[in-house]
This record gives structure tokens, sequence and C-alpha cells, in this order.
């Protein structure tokens, strides 16, 4: 017999689209082949991460969701996608309006704290600049890393949002280099685990635009954590305000951090876009040799 259709939500904070499974009360595993079978934007559903709701397992914690990328690859944390579960969680009767709530990520648990049913604000944790636990080789932690890419020399920052990151400041984000800079900084073999890359252009103290290619799933409209690793980087250097507004391709985060010793805030939308089902392939019984 074949397996009942799985049912999801169809999401999207500033433009980077997410598929959400609820495995709260029943769960359900899916391998890499067809996580990417429904995350292709031709035969399948598409999105940039899928995302489960589950229950939690640090018991500090009111629930667990789980990230993979479109590649089928998992993910340690998504800031567009947490926010995303707390709103999904919000709709589903699980989190009251401005009601705090921890739920727990790959990576750990995050705070977040829904302030509207289209808006939701996160604490993220306190960037990691140590390189070790980004991870990324360098010898001691610095505001600023040369890195060598396909011949040219970079001045990158380097800093953990749950995922690793590499933050480059440039003067043009139309920079026609930065797609092929892109996705070599992504897999360079000084970040042991891949990292989402991040191309920042600084407007004023208060204000950033950013492109980010991110690992397992490339160019996104939006990247949460790569908006807040942009700000940390340049909130370490002195160049930006404690309060920060982040234009992305889809649309614009609003990210908050004092600075070492605080925790950093992810302010941003949760949209709904649709509800669906996605049929399972059929598994054929096994045949007696």
């Amino acid at each position: 017999m074949a397996p009942a259709p799985l049912r999801f939500s169809k999401m999207h904070g500033s433009g980077n689209d997410f598929v959400v499974l609820d495995g709260r009360r029943q769960a359900f595993a899916l391998d890499a082949a067809q996580i990417r079978a429904l995350g292709d934007r031709h035969t399948g559903v598409g999105f940039d991460q899928l995302l489960s709701v589950e229950p939690a397992r640090d018991p500090s914690c009111a629930f667990y969701y789980g990230i993979w990328n479109t590649d089928g690859s998992p993910s340690g944390q998504c800031g567009n996608g947490v926010r995303c579960v707390a709103a999904w969680l919000h709709r589903a009767g699980a989190l009251a309006l401005n009601e705090s709530v921890r739920i727990e990520s790959p990576s750990g648990p995050v705070t977040v704290r829904v302030l509207s049913p289209d808006e939701v604000t996160v604490d993220m944790g306190e960037p990691v600049f140590e390189p070790a636990r980004i991870p990324f080789a360098a010898e001691a932690a610095a505001a600023h890393y040369p890195i060598e890419v396909a011949g040219d020399t970079l001045d990158i920052g380097a800093v953990s949002m749950g995922n690793p990151h590499a933050v480059v400041t440039v003067d043009d984000l139309a920079d026609p280099a930065l797609e092929r800079l892109g996705p070599l900084l992504t897999r360079h073999a000084r970040f042991a685990a891949g990292a989402n890359t991040g191309f920042v252009q600084r407007l004023d103290r208060g204000h950033l635009r950013l492109r980010v290619h991110e690992r397992g799933a490339g160019w996104t409209q939006a990247c949460g954590t790569g908006a807040c690793a942009a700000m940390a980087v340049l909130r370490q250097r002195g160049e930006v305000d404690q309060q920060v507004n982040v234009a992305l391709p889809g649309g614009s985060l609003r990210i908050d951090w004092p600075g070492a010793g605080h925790t950093l805030w992810m302010t941003g939308p949760a949209a709904f876009v649709f509800e669906g089902e996605w049929p399972l392939p059929r598994v054929e019984p096994s045949r007696p040799g």
C-alpha cells in the first residue's frame, strides 16, 4: 500500500522559503533523496529549507525544530526559519502572543516571542567569534582575516550564529564577481563544515544591504542568521550601532545587539503561503528470493 501523503505548510520569511512539517504527534523519516525531491522547484514543492516541528528533547524547551537544506543536508540553525516555526506554532494554538518561549534547534535553544501573527522576534544567542567553535581555521580570533580565494585575497569576518558564516564587506552588491566568489567561499577549506557567505554593503551606522550564498541552498532571498552575522561582525569592528536594519533581496530584518556579553535579537516577518499534501513514493514490498 502507498503511504499516506505528507501534509505540509509552505511559509516564508522575507522571501527565504520553507516547507514546515508537523511532527509533534507522529514521527516521520525522510531521507536525503526524498528531501531533494520535495525541495525541487520544478517537480516538487520547492524550498530553501525543510523544517520539522517536534517534541522537545531538552526539558527546558517547549518544542524542537529540525532543519534540512534543499540538497538534503542538515543545518544547525535558520533565523528566518525559526520565526516561521514560531508563527506556525502560534497559528496552531501552541504559542500565545507576546509569550516568551524557549524552543530547541539542532544547535541549541533559542527564545521566541510572537509580536503579531506575522511578526516574530528571536533571541539568537551571543555571536561566537572563537575560530575553533565556528569552525574556522585560524590561530586566534580576529576582526579581520585574509583568505585566499581563486587567486584573490579577500578580507573576511568569521562568526557562528549556530551555523558558520563568512562576512565580506563590499561597495557594490551587483558586482558580478560575487556570483563566482560566493560559492567558493561557502566551500572554502578553512571552513571545515562549510559556511554561509554574506556580502554586506554598509550604508550608514544603522543600515546595511546584504546578499547571502547559503551552504546547501545557494543564493537565497534572505538569510536570518546571515543578517545576524553581518551585523555582529561590523558591530565587533565598531562600524555600526547596536540596532541595525538589514535589507535583503526579499525584505528587511531588524537586528539588535549591544555587544560582547549580550545576546543578539532578530525581528522580522513570517508569512503563510499555502497548505498542501506531498505524495510520498510508493514502497514496494520485498519479495522472497
